[in-house]
């Protein structure tokens, strides 16, 4: 099962363009980060968030085309898939004006218990915004 889509939008500043004149990787790797966190931010509630808190283990980035000064970029993301203590994550980075996919990753995050820093059961961790595995 897939959860539903969670969008954001980047405006590209000069501080992300690297020596070549686009967006520099790092930049689209925070994007990935910062949009999980977004995303779980939206649908989990204060207590679920102080109960449970996520680490990545891999992250996968396929980079397919470049984001360069003044594009706006549209962060798609959702759940989908993963283990009983790893939860998979899909992104896809897109220029907004012409919807270009710039980049699509994946990335394993694992819920921990954040006061002994155990793993738990990605079931227990989901709020009913995201899909369980």
């Amino acid at each position: 099962m897939r959860s539903p889509v969670f969008e954001y939008v980047y405006s590209v500043s000069p501080d992300d363009i690297d020596d070549l004149g686009h967006v520099n990787n790092l930049v689209y790797l925070r994007w990935v980060q910062d949009v999980a966190t977004r995303h779980w931010e939206a649908v989990a509630d204060l207590d679920l968030r102080g109960r449970v808190v996520w680490v990545v283990v891999r992250h996968e980035i396929e980079y397919r085309s470049s984001a360069l000064l003044r594009d706006r970029v549209v962060a798609r993301t959702w759940v989908e898939g993963g283990t009983r203590t790893l939860s998979d994550r899909h992104t896809e980075l897109c220029r907004e004006a012409d919807g270009t996919v710039l980049a699509r990753a994946t990335t394993s995050w694992c819920p921990l218990n954040p006061e002994d820093r155990r793993p738990l059961r990605v079931r227990d961790c989901l709020p009913p915004g995201l899909v369980g595995t």
